[in-house]
C-alpha cells in the first residue's frame, strides 16, 4: 500500500485504550477527520500516521486537532464533545 494511513487510539475508560478497527479504505486523512467529527470514536486520545512505502511513522494528533478545529470554524459548527480532550491535550503539548 503506497499511501498515508491514519489510525486512532480510543480511550474506553476502565476497559483501557485500543486502536480502533477500521476498513483500509477508511484510513486516509479525510476519512479519519470525518469519522472523528461524526462521533465514531468515544474518546480519541492519539492519532498516528504512517506510510510504509516511504518508511515513516509519527504522532499526528496535533495536526489532526488543528484540522478539526479549522473544519469546525469553516463549517460554523461546534467541536463535538468527544474531541475536546484530544484538542486540549495536543494544545497543551504544543
Amino acid at each position: 500500500m503506497d499511501r498515508d494511513v491514519y489510525l486512532v487510539l480510543d480511550d474506553f475508560g476502565r476497559m483501557g485504550c485500543a486502536w480502533r478497527d477500521t476498513n483500509v479504505e477508511d484510513t486516509d486523512l479525510e476519512a479519519v477527520i470525518q469519522d472523528l467529527l461524526e462521533g465514531q470514536y468515544s474518546n480519541p486520545v492519539r492519532v498516528v500516521g504512517f506510510n510504509l512505502s516511504e518508511g515513516w511513522v509519527r504522532d499526528v494528533s496535533e495536526e489532526i486537532a488543528l484540522r478539526l478545529c479549522q473544519r469546525c470554524a469553516d463549517e460554523d459548527r461546534e467541536l463535538p464533545d468527544s474531541l475536546h480532550q484530544l484538542v486540549e491535550k495536543t494544545a497543551a503539548r504544543a
